[in-house]
Parts: C-alpha cells; sequence; structure tokens
C-alpha cells in the first residue's frame, strides 16, 4: 500500500473512496460523484484565506504558524479532529478531540462552500477552573457549527489505535481517502482527510485554525475557532 502525498499537487483535491494506491506519476482522477464524495467526508481539502483572515494573521496582535490538521473517523461514526506540529513524527499531537457530530453531519454543511466550527468554554464554569491553565488542556467545548449549537467536542489522550491510524497516514502531507484497516467496522471505512492550516494565535484564550489550499488550487472555507470567555 502506497500512501498519497498531495503536498505539491496543482488543482482541486478529491476524496476517493478506495483504498488509497495511486501511481504519483499520473492525476488523480474522480471515482465518485459529488454527492458520494459528500457521503464519505468533507468534499474539499482547503481553502483560499479572506482578506479578513489574511489582515487578522498580518496585524502584529497576533501569531500566525502552520500545522497540521487531520480528520478521521468511520463513515457511520463521529469526527476526531488531531492537531500535530509535525505529522512525520512520534511525537505526541498539540490536540485530540472527539466531536459530538458524525463524519455525514460534516460533509452536509461542507456542500455550502463553508464550515466554521466554533468552541467555546467558560472560564467560569463551576464544574471545572481551566481558567489560568493552557487554552487546549480545556477539557470540554460547546461546538457549533456554522453557527448552530450541535453538542460538545471532548478533549482526550491518544489512544493505541489512534496512534496506529497516524502511523498509516505519515507519510501524508496533505489528502483524503480510505485507510486500510482490519478487521472491518460495523461503522464502515475507516475516512481521513489531512491537511495544513493556518494556526493564528490571537491571545491566551483565542485560536483559530484555517484550512490551506495548496498553490493553484480554489476549495471550500473551512476555520475552526477556539474561544475561552
Amino acid at each position: 500500500m502506497r500512501m498519497i502525498d498531495l503536498g505539491s499537487q496543482r488543482g482541486p483535491l478529491h476524496i476517493i473512496d478506495t483504498t488509497t494506491a495511486v501511481d504519483c506519476g499520473r492525476e488523480v482522477r474522480f471515482r465518485r460523484s459529488f454527492r458520494s464524495l459528500v457521503e464519505c467526508m468533507v468534499p474539499c481539502c482547503g481553502f483560499q484565506p479572506s482578506d479578513s483572515v489574511s489582515s487578522d494573521s498580518d496585524s502584529s496582535a497576533h501569531t500566525s504558524t502552520t500545522v497540521t490538521g487531520t480528520f478521521f473517523g468511520y463513515r457511520r461514526g463521529r469526527v476526531s479532529f488531531c492537531l500535530q506540529d509535525d505529522a512525520r513524527s512520534n511525537a505526541p499531537p498539540l490536540l485530540l478531540l472527539d466531536f459530538a457530530v458524525p463524519t455525514a453531519y460534516l460533509a452536509r454543511e461542507m456542500q455550502y462552500g463553508l464550515l466554521r466550527i466554533a468552541l467555546e468554554c467558560n472560564r467560569h464554569d463551576r464544574r471545572s477552573d481551566y481558567s489560568c491553565s493552557p487554552l487546549f488542556d480545556v477539557p470540554v467545548w460547546s461546538m457549533y457549527c456554522n453557527g448552530r449549537k450541535v453538542g460538545f467536542a471532548v478533549r482526550r489522550q491518544v489512544t493505541v489505535s489512534d496512534a496506529a491510524v497516524l502511523r498509516l497516514m505519515q507519510s501524508v502531507s496533505v489528502g483524503a481517502g480510505v485507510l486500510p484497516v482490519a478487521p472491518k467496522s460495523a461503522d464502515g471505512d475507516l475516512m481521513y482527510l489531512r491537511a495544513s492550516f493556518e494556526r493564528v494565535v490571537g491571545s491566551p484564550d483565542s485560536e483559530s485554525f484555517h484550512m490551506i489550499n495548496p498553490v493553484g488550487s480554489s476549495g471550500q472555507e473551512l476555520s475552526i475557532f477556539f474561544l475561552r470567555s
């Protein structure tokens, strides 16, 4: 099995729903209709930052770096989201979250060309005091997709199976598809989507991540915002 590295791929990036193995010397072609792609995972793999995002990241009040973000989960299951400084190393992730929504829900939201996920927490929540801790130490976030509350996102530690999934994708910098795992799950294929994200740190209580398109490609906008209020 060979993993696809689309870091230098020009043109739109598409999801395939067969085991990822291609001749890198040939163009990656459509394997499914758009509707089938939506059912598999988020239908595109990047976005061109808007003027507002660019101006924010250029401001002296913000710092900006690039990290790797990976969505993964079973077709009929819930999605996990992992942030890494270097996806090719074995270092622990910056953050691993379980989202309260299934893959199909995120895919439906992406049909309209825009997905904004907002994760919020209250520093005065009496159940736990994380007002002074690092932002990524917050264990539970209220989750909003395109302005609608959809439940919660929960931080968790990397499991043995998570580590195995991330190792399978070590050779992939940007791409999406199906991972060959055994045994087969009743929830269907294990899907993944990996891309580079611009990380914008606004303050100790706010960060945002904006999916970046490879040069020359266009796609749908996907941003994730963390806010401690």
